[in-house]
């Protein structure tokens, strides 16, 4: 009989959780996959105390992963609604579940057991196809955002997307060491940062891609040259680039588009 266990240290997981995005169809978005998911309380599935399976819950009660080994995939079904309804769940009520269309097995079991659901973001990879394939000189005078500016970007973040300081403070001094953060200044103001995340463990092809830009200047195409540059810079680093964005930002994806991006999946939200 399969046991669930709270698991204390994720790094327990690592090579399940290889498995786990062998199976997907596409790169997982960044943020989900090295920052919400991280975060989450994750417990193992254990048969005869081998560990064959996992799954994660956030702390307002969503599902974001769930995996078992293939030779215990017969079981899926069954261990998904003792999750589900709590017959085998050591955590509390599960609220829904937040899932990509790039989690196929992940996705039919939320297809099977949820009512409700709705679309999340949107999760874009470059057109093989785009011009914005090739290396390019680049189109705006961007540069890597030093230590010492790491104030000036918090508090640029802050005011343009409403971010918490502490937050933005901790993502940013990352970034900034990794020389992942870039900004494009004019007449000494700070009017665009650009994000090329790369990746530690998994998705190492990858490199997540991400831009704010400051209110009053947005519809001016900047989104869309900063993102071209971030795919140069990719490209350079022989990394794949991939984004993602809200459903709702209208904007957003107008700019992804046109820098040569396209969307093939969704992160998809359901609810009991």
């Amino acid at each position: 009989m399969i046991q669930t266990i709270k698991i204390e240290a994720i790094e327990q997981l690592t090579e399940l959780k290889q498995r786990y995005l062998d199976q997907t169809t596409a790169p997982l978005d960044g943020m989900w996959l090295c920052g919400f998911v991280p975060m989450a309380s994750h417990f193992g599935f254990y048969d005869k105390k081998q560990l064959v399976g996992y799954y994660c819950v956030n702390d307002e009660g969503y599902l974001l992963q769930f995996y078992l080994r293939p030779d215990v995939q017969d079981q899926a079904s069954q261990l998904f609604d003792a999750v589900l309804t709590q017959k085998n769940s050591p955590i509390g009520k599960i609220n829904g579940a937040f899932v990509s269309t790039a989690e196929p097995q992940y996705l039919s079991l939320c297809l099977d057991s949820f009512s409700k659901f709705k679309v999340n973001s949107l999760m874009y990879q470059l057109d093989r196809n785009s011009i914005a394939t090739e290396v390019q000189e680049p189109v705006l005078p961007m540069a890597v955002v030093k230590p010492e500016q790491l104030a000036e970007a918090v508090d640029f973040a802050k005011n343009a997307i409403g971010a918490p300081e502490e937050w933005l403070t901790g993502y940013f001094t990352n970034l900034i060491n990794r020389e992942e953060l870039f900004g494009y200044w004019k007449d000494g103001r700070l009017l665009a940062t650009g994000e090329c995340r790369g990746y530690d463990v998994y998705q190492m092809a990858y490199a997540d891609l991400g831009v704010i830009v400051e209110e009053s200047t947005r519809g001016r195409g900047i989104a869309t040259k900063v993102l071209k540059q971030l795919i140069t810079i990719a490209n350079g680093k022989g990394l794949k680039p991939i984004c993602s964005t809200e459903k709702t930002n209208i904007g957003a994806q107008k700019a992804i588009s046109r820098a040569g991006l396209f969307t093939a999946n969704r992160i998809v939200k359901f609810d009991c």
